[in-house]
């Protein structure tokens, strides 16, 4: 390294640990390591992985807002709490926090050129590519589609009695992405990607277990896991490729289809690319939105009064009325953070209130505890979808879509998705809950979801 990459990098790191601490980088050499359990890696990684829920809350409370923890394979991640140091860390220099480090974890499904795995120039080149695909105009476009798509869910749904929305919720994210995103046509490659691509995104522990063991993929689960992961892929390049043939792709409405015709400095997405942006806009936004969707619902069914402004909601099809529905997915996302936190691997060593923090430690803002401080939200165990009107919650308390440069595309489509949704489901049934006592949540891979699927009864209205 010459002595002005040097130089260059100290003062990345120098302006980084000013703007976290505002404390010299002397002090690196006197500070204190986080405090934290010192329970065994497998016990921590077992408790986080199954019960951080309730876990993170009582660590906070014993040691502050920065708390170390020792968990596979990271081995050293630091879980922060405090909302300035969030803040500082979101708008830091992005040479210094490495998100898509700090997702490595998900690179043999999502694919190199992944948004979520990229970073510094290589991520920013990625998002210039993606942004058109989601701006507000674009967002306009797609809002039709998934509306018809969820009319024609909700007409299937059973009613008098007791059935989980969590699952009704997942086919209707599923056939979104597969007809709104991905763009793909009724036929035999459809229905062939429908079965695969619903086993893909139904990834548990021992699913995970082989993404990084090639041993382990030549048998058992793991080889079927990845011989339909193959497969996904055959079907998606094929599909790129016929897509880029065709002669109307700025008459389609379809994400896919926006994506082949987006330019950056001359470059387009390479098919390799989209297959990556595609796959990661499936895990990404398939399972967050049908489990914010299922809580919302599961929260409605037991709170009548705030059923019945829903439902005039959804009969009305005014702004203000949009606001509010918005309003209870955004509430349903406080209340039940489908993702409990977001990654930041350190590229240097650093000062983080008042603690010490090697590079190669990953640090992560905490979604989970953030929004269910009462500092920032009174109240935060109770629904009350009223706290996202007006002006909302204060700025950085409410982070599902993370925040600063890595703050989620798809945040827009999501909540569009959400509000058409919840119309689609209330403008024809009234629901209720199928026992008085509220379902816990449970931990499911990387996302926290209803234990008992969010089970509701739906009555017709009409």
């Amino acid at each position: 390294m010459t002595t002005a990459n040097t130089a260059n990098t100290a003062n990345t790191a120098n302006t980084a640990i000013t703007a976290i601490t505002g404390i010299d980088t002397a002090e690196l050499a006197v500070a204190p390591p986080p405090p934290g359990p010192r329970l065994p890696v497998a016990v921590q990684t077992l408790l986080f992985s199954t019960r951080r829920h309730t876990w993170l809350p009582k660590l906070r409370r014993r040691y502050g807002d920065v708390v170390r923890l020792r968990i596979y394979p990271e081995r050293s991640v630091v879980e922060i709490a405090d909302v300035e140091l969030i803040r500082a860390i979101f708008s830091g220099s992005n040479t210094v926090f490495h998100a898509g480090e700090g997702n490595v974890i998900l690179k043999p499904v999502m694919g190199e050129h992944s948004v979520l795995l990229t970073d510094e120039d290589q991520h920013l080149r990625a998002r210039k590519l993606l942004m058109p695909a989601f701006h507000g105009a674009a967002l306009r476009g797609y809002r039709d589609m998934v509306s018809e798509l969820a009319d024609a869910e909700a007409a299937r749904w059973p009613t008098g009695r007791p059935f989980p929305t969590h699952a009704r919720m997942q086919a209707l994210t599923l056939e979104v992405i597969l007809r709104v995103v991905f763009g793909v046509a009724e036929g035999p490659r459809l229905d062939e990607l429908r079965m695969l691509l619903g086993r893909l995104v139904d990834v548990g522990p021992i699913d995970i277990l082989g993404w990084h063991n090639p041993k382990l993929q030549r048998i058992g689960p793991w080889r079927r896991y990845a011989r339909g992961q193959q497969r996904v892929d055959e079907l998606l390049y094929a599909e790129i490729g016929e897509r880029k043939l065709a002669g109307d792709l700025a008459d389609r409405g379809d994400v896919l289809s926006r994506l082949l015709l987006v330019t950056v400095d001359g470059e387009r997405l390479s098919d390799v690319e989209l297959r990556d942006q595609l796959v990661t806009l499936l895990l990404a936004g398939h399972e967050t939105t049908a489990t914010a969707l299922a809580w919302a619902l599961h929260e409605l069914a037991r709170h009548p009064a705030l059923l019945d402004r829903a439902i005039r909601a959804a009969d009305g099809r005014t702004q203000e009325d949009d606001k509010y529905l918005e309003a209870v997915a955004k509430e349903s996302m406080r209340l039940h953070p489908v993702i409990s936190e977001v990654a930041r691997k350190l590229t240097t060593d650093l000062v983080v209130g008042g603690y010490r923090i090697p590079a190669g430690h990953t640090v992560m803002p905490s979604i989970a505890l953030v929004q269910g401080d009462p500092a920032h939200h009174a109240d935060p165990e109770k629904f009350r979808p009223d706290r996202f009107l007006g002006e909302g919650p204060p700025t950085g308390t409410w982070l599902p879509f993370g925040g600063g440069v890595r703050r989620c595309l798809g945040a827009g489509f999501s909540l569009m998705e959400a509000t058409v949704m919840l119309r689609s489901v209330l403008s024809r049934y009234r629901i209720a809950a199928d026992r008085p006592r509220p379902e816990p949540a449970k931990a499911r891979h990387i996302t926290m979801v209803p234990a008992r699927g969010a089970r509701v009864v739906a009555w017709p209205r009409r």
